[in-house]
C-alpha cells in the first residue's frame, strides 16, 4: 500500500484546504472556494516542494483553467496533454511537473 502524507491548512476551526503527497506525485490539493486567492494553496503548494525537494508530478483536468494557472504560476511546467482515456472519469487532462532550479 503507497503511503501519502497529507496537510490540512486550518483557520481556528474551520478547514480551508489540503494536500495529499505520495512518493512522487501531489495526488491532491484542495482549497474551499471561500478561501481561494488567500495564499492556502501556494502554502500547501509550498510545502510539497519541501517535502519533495528533488521534485514531483501531478494531474489536472484540462477543463481546470484556474488550477493550471495556480499550477503554472507556481513553477510547475505541463509535461504532457491526454485524451483522458487513461483516466476515471474519461475526461482530457494534463501532467504537470515541479523540479528544482539548476543551482537553486
Amino acid at each position: 500500500m503507497e503511503r501519502h502524507e497529507v496537510w490540512l491548512a486550518e483557520e481556528g476551526d474551520r478547514a480551508l484546504g489540503f494536500a495529499a503527497l505520495s512518493e512522487a506525485k501531489l495526488e491532491q490539493l484542495y482549497v474551499h472556494p471561500e478561501h481561494q486567492r488567500r495564499g492556502v494553496g501556494a502554502a500547501l503548494l509550498a510545502k510539497a516542494k519541501e517535502r519533495r525537494p528533488d521534485g514531483f508530478e501531478l494531474w489536472v483536468f484540462q477543463q481546470n483553467e484556474q488550477a493550471r494557472r495556480f499550477y503554472e504560476a507556481n513553477g510547475c511546467r505541463l509535461v504532457r496533454l491526454t485524451d483522458g482515456s487513461g483516466n476515471e472519469e474519461k475526461t482530457p487532462d494534463a501532467l504537470y511537473a515541479w523540479r528544482p532550479e539548476p543551482g537553486g
